[in-house]
């Protein structure tokens, strides 16, 4: 038999050993430490209230949201509830924003496969050809070997700390001189670290920070998500407005008319001075300036909705809309305000998502600390060999007493360990940062609460002063159109008492949706705008990303 035959030969006993090891291995269950990453991801679902809405305070009835919508050609009929859901589903940076919850998951992924299991093997072939003088002949003669090494095994990190190997060596050696042996070696190395990197709590600190990460990210789209609800709802109060304006300067525009008419009915019949004309003429001329100034207001309010309602849709910005949600213009009491900050420290999104970035900070500390220690490791090395002429015989052989035992303790420090310390110092200082931040933020929300709840008991008195107001108004017109009729009053007493019924029209008007907009302010200082108008994250978050 030439070399190549037997070469070719002796490699067939070593590619058995590697199928059958590939697949005796492939049915090895690996280890993924359930009761760890039970205990964490219990521990986060109960961090992350999932029902904000039975939370106390939110007593209200969300507004109904419901996606249909009457359009037409260039008319868009709109409650407020579709432009709220129409603003969710359009919206390109809430799209963005999405995609952060989705990485963070993938990122608690990366950090547990660092404990998946890994199979390795190797294959080698190695010749070697030398000369070696006889001693008993004195001459030079040919000498050499060559080896067939393969080797396969699993390894596996435990969160205690642990490191497990094991493996199957098959091993050829054939030299000119002797006789083939072969070597069969199966072995386990247990390596467990006793300072730096022992126990779970320092080794699944980076799966506990990433699955935090997750939960910040997720109040953190809800807060962007609470953001663009209030903005849009502002812009359809805003749009209700105009329209009314537009209404009360066209009313108010069609009676300062008449009002003209009539005076230059009765200067021209002689029972009016040709003067009185000109405070009637003013008093259109203004009327014309305020419906311009109304008109062009009504635009930018409609441009402003439409941005929020149509982004990045094509043609989108012709299309004239019809509100049809009414505003609140019966205000309600006004609760505890002690209510109202209990609900801000349970639901503000900022507020939880700093509190979540803390706990970050504390595993971080964990860490840092764990990195000052030295570096101690117990090793425990374990295998069993069967020697013998051939492949089968090898695995006979393994019940001979054969045996390699090795055992000891691995130490190494680094002197000083600046850097480490550092680290550590640098973890706290930044915990404490954080700590501060969180204080802060929590004085700035009951501030901007008790701000909101003082403008919305504002303009919910002024609802009712700005209602008895325009009805003196209309009492006070009334009044000087009779004393004019009655030729007692003048056109400019008339045309300012109509001047001010316009203004009390207006503010009345006004605080009706300031009310409305401040009770926007006000759910979003607290938190609850997403559960007051129908919205839960959860199932926000379940949509389909495109």
């Amino acid at each position: 038999m030439n070399m190549a035959n037997l070469q070719k030969t002796q490699f067939i006993p070593l590619i058995s050993a590697l199928v059958i090891l590939v697949a005796s291995v492939g049915c090895i269950p690996p280890d993924h430490w359930p009761s760890y990453e039970q205990s964490l991801t219990q521990t986060i679902l109960e961090e992350i209230p999932t029902s904000q809405s039975e939370q106390k305070g939110i007593d209200s009835p969300p507004v109904q949201i419901t996606p249909d919508k009457v359009q037409t050609e260039n008319s868009l009929s709109l409650s407020l509830g579709q432009a709220l859901v129409m603003a969710l589903e359009s919206n390109s940076g809430l799209r963005v924003e999405k995609y952060n919850p989705v990485l963070a998951n993938l990122s608690e992924e990366i950090e547990r496969g660092r404990f998946d299991p890994e199979l390795f093997s190797e294959l080698s072939y190695a010749r070697d050809r030398t000369q070696e003088k006889d001693t008993d002949t004195s001459t030079w003669g040919r000498a050499g070997e060559q080896s067939h090494n393969a080797l396969i095994g699993l390894s596996q990190k435990l969160p205690s700390g642990t490191d497990i190997e094991v493996g199957v060596a098959h091993i050829i050696d054939n030299t000119f001189q002797g006789p083939e042996e072969q070597k069969l070696r199966m072995g386990m190395t247990v390596t467990q670290s006793l300072l730096r990197g022992y126990g779970p709590l320092v080794n699944l600190a980076s799966i506990r920070q990433a699955q935090l990460n997750t939960a910040a990210t997720i109040y953190e789209l809800r807060g962007i998500t609470e953001a663009l609800l209030a903005d849009t709802e502002t812009a359809y109060w805003d749009h209700v407005l105009a329209r009314q304006e537009i209404d009360i300067f066209e009313n108010s525009l069609d009676i300062a008319k008449k009002q003209l008419s009539e005076v230059e009915q009765r200067i021209e019949i002689g029972t009016l001075p040709p003067i009185e004309s000109a405070a009637a003429k003013v008093e259109v001329a203004l009327r014309e300036q305020a419906l311009i100034n109304a008109k062009s207001k009504f635009e930018e309010s409609r441009l402003r909705l439409l941005f929020f309602i149509h982004q990045g849709r094509e043609g989108h910005y012709d299309l004239q809309i019809q509100t049809t949600s009414t505003a609140v213009s019966e205000p309600e009491t006004i609760v505890i305000p002690a209510d109202h900050l209990k609900l801000a420290d349970q639901s503000r999104s900022d507020l939880q998502e700093a509190r979540l970035r803390m706990k970050q900070n504390r595993l971080e500390i964990v860490k840092t600390r764990n990195g000052i220690l030295p570096r101690l490791d117990l090793f425990i090395s374990l295998g069993k060999t069967g020697y013998a002429d051939s492949f089968s015989d090898s695995f006979k052989a393994m019940t001979d007493s054969t045996y390699d035992l090795s055992a000891g303790i691995m130490f190494s420090r680094t002197l000083g360990s600046r850097s480490a310390r550092a680290k550590d110092s640098a973890a706290r200082v930044t915990l404490k940062q954080a700590q501060e931040a969180l204080e802060n933020m929590r004085q700035i929300i009951q501030r901007d609460i008790r701000i909101a709840l003082n403008d919305l008991d504002r303009v919910r008195q002024q609802i009712a002063a700005t209602r008895v107001t325009r009805m003196h108004q209309q009492e006070s017109l009334k009044a000087e159109q009779e004393r004019f009729e009655a030729g007692t009053s003048t056109g400019l007493i008339v045309a300012q008492a109509q001047r001010d019924l316009l203004a009390a029209h207006i503010l009345e008007k006004e605080a009706i949706i300031d009310y409305n907009k401040a009770l926007v302010k006000l759910y979003l200082a607290e938190g609850s705008l997403l559960e007051r108008r129908g919205v839960h994250t959860a199932s926000f978050l379940s949509e389909p990303l495109p």
